[in-house]
């Protein structure tokens, strides 16, 4: 942990919007065992707290360009993990996989404007993220959804599979197993920035308004007081933006769709 003590996270939180083009720096470099030792890979938090979906890359205070500042977000929270890590916390997403972001811009952005071996270095770093959070041993939260395989949360340390289409029953089993509560999600846009499933026992978080000017979709982050009382602050985008007409989208859960009539 010697590299973090030299780090001046202040000034690096503040020269992020300005760093698009300029060299990459080489005076640190976090290795994974260091990752590591900020936070276990099941994390057992507790309340008050303030959870948030997908961001992908929409940070308002980076200058507006063209795309999403990939790089920017994920240093942005990085840096917010060193300075704040006692309070701050990053759960792993399918994006946080080399099999995915390898394929869906984050290794490309990498090679363009630096170079393949930060992507590695990122990847080592996304390698050693933690999974799921327990809040209060009453609040199950993870990016995507619940695995058939998953029976004690001992194997978390395990390998997940990439994905598995789950029900409302399957939910009411989890929880009664766990003797948990309440499942809070990520991942599916959802048109409100939040949306309950499964009888309230499930909500899906979706942090990224207006998501890539294709959804008129909203910003929700979900608060968590004392006594596990959840409340929801919702951020509506700012304009709508007209789909990109050149290929198909999956609109947000519960949106219904009309094919115009010929």
């Amino acid at each position: 942990m010697a590299n973090l003590d030299k780090l001046n996270i202040d000034s690096i939180i503040q020269r992020l919007p300005q760093v698009r083009g300029s060299k990459p720096g080489k005076n640190v470099q976090l290795q994974e065992n260091e990752i590591r030792g900020l936070q276990p890979i099941l994390l057992e938090l507790e309340a008050p707290l303030t959870i948030c979906g997908d961001i992908h890359g929409q940070l308002q205070w980076f200058p507006a360009r063209k795309g999403k500042q990939l790089l920017e977000t994920i240093c942005l929270l990085l840096a917010y993990k060193i300075k704040y890590p006692e309070n701050f916390f990053l759960l792993r997403g399918n994006h946080e996989c080399a099999s995915i972001n390898r394929i869906c811009g984050f290794y490309d952005e990498c090679k363009r404007r630096y170079n393949i071996k930060l992507w590695k270095t990122f990847t080592d770093c996304f390698n050693c993220l933690p999974i799921p959070a327990i809040v209060d041993e009453k609040i199950f939260c993870c990016h995507g959804g619940l695995s058939p395989d998953l029976q004690s949360m001992e194997q978390i340390r395990q390998i997940i599979g990439v994905s598995f289409t789950f029900g409302a029953e399957v939910v009411a089993k989890f929880l009664h197993k766990h003797d948990l509560d309440l499942i809070c999600r990520a991942h599916p846009v959802v048109e409100d920035g939040y949306e309950f499933f499964a009888k309230r026992q499930l909500v899906t978080l979706f942090s990224a308004p207006n998501y890539y000017g294709e959804f008129d979709s909203a910003d929700a982050m979900m608060s968590v007081d004392e006594t596990l009382m959840c409340s929801f602050q919702i951020l509506k985008p700012a304009e709508k933006k007209k789909p990109n007409a050149t290929r198909p989208v999956t609109p947000p859960r519960g949106m219904i769709t009309k094919q115009a009539k010929k």
